[in-house]
């Protein structure tokens, strides 16, 4: 009986390795402010991906409001800011705090429907909280929001002169995320979560919490998007009910996961390079000269990838390997 060979197992250790390395140094190496500034809104829609994809990919809730929980953390650290002088990296977890009890009564309501509607009503949370806030002129500013105050280099109120520490910031949160969904994705959580995507009654019946399962997992994810709220705000110094609420944000989740593929561990990071970065590249290129093309173009990309590959760009880059692994002798896979 042949023995596994390692060779591929280390190949793929290696070449994760000099990815992280090549990630961690990138700002030594990269000091344009425009160029830096992509990185970062890569890394961050790569961090509110992976949140949203323990929920929509992993559990198949497909989410539309998730921007719900991204203002409700992005309002909560900076009202503790503004009011208390209270530091935003407290904020930001006490915002995490604030989103997960938010989304109890979400979940209660939202979990009683299945499919489409599901998704219809997390969409109508989000944008119900975005008017609620419109109208919270003396409590939370109301629809003209409100500047942060710039402090200059203050790192213990999550402001810096250089876009390399927010770049930073962000990449430890994308780090955070990923380690969780890696250690999800190989507990008995993960495979629940998987059963209740695949067939919820199915997997009830052998025994799977449902109800209790989605509260967590939603409750997780609401966590990590309302940190990322935080984030937001803190970086571009503003907040008001449409940025903070705005439902782009959670389209833009669901789509680098949908993109990269769904219920996997760097799906969402994956949709997020190819989205983010073609994007951005052809709005600043073409700028307001041909208004829309950008859009039409990630509408294309979306719909190539939906019809010829519906697992994703994870699923194409796994059958690649998988052939090439096909291709490799006999010999060098198995040893005597």
């Amino acid at each position: 009986m042949g023995e596994i060979d390692t060779d591929s197992g280390n190949w793929r250790f290696a070449a994760l390795a000099v990815l992280v390395a090549a990630v961690v140094l990138l700002p030594q190496f990269v000091q344009n402010a425009f160029a830096l500034d992509i990185f970062i809104r890569i890394l961050l829609f790569s961090f509110i991906g992976v949140a949203w994809n323990l929920m929509g990919g992993y559990a198949k809730q497909l989410s539309l409001g998730h921007a719900a929980f991204f203002g409700l953390g992005a309002y909560t650290s900076t009202l503790m800011q503004i009011d208390f002088n209270i530091s935003p990296w407290i904020g930001m977890v006490a915002g995490g705090i604030v989103a997960m009890l938010a989304s109890l009564p979400i979940g209660w309501l939202c979990f009683r429907l299945r499919g489409p509607y599901f998704t219809i009503a997390t969409l109508a949370t989000a944008q119900a909280l975005m008017l609620i806030f419109l109208k919270f002129r003396d409590f939370a500013w109301g629809a003209e929001g409100t500047t942060i105050p710039n402090l200059g280099n203050s790192p213990l109120m999550m402001q810096f002169e250089s876009k390399a520490a927010y770049y930073y910031v962000v990449l430890g949160l994308l780090a955070l995320a990923l380690l969780i969904t890696w250690r999800i994705e190989r507990s008995w959580m993960g495979y629940y979560l998987v059963a209740i995507g695949e067939d919820e009654d199915a997997a009830e019946a052998i025994g799977v919490n449902a109800p209790r399962m989605k509260r967590d997992i939603f409750m997780l994810s609401a966590f990590l998007t309302a940190l990322a709220g935080t984030f937001y705000v803190q970086y571009i110094y503003f907040i008001d009910p449409n940025t903070a609420f705005n439902l782009n944000i959670s389209i833009e989740a669901a789509l680098v996961a949908i993109v990269g593929g769904i219920g996997t561990l760097w799906g969402p990071v994956i949709g997020t390079v190819l989205l983010e970065t073609t994007s951005t590249l052809l709005q600043s290129w073409l700028g307001s000269s041909t208004g829309g093309i950008q859009l039409t173009v990630y509408s294309l990309i979306l719909m190539a990838v939906i019809l010829w590959r519906p697992t994703g760009l994870m699923g194409l880059f796994n059958e690649a390997w998988q052939r090439y692994l096909d291709r490799k002798p006999a010999r060098m896979r198995t040893s005597p």
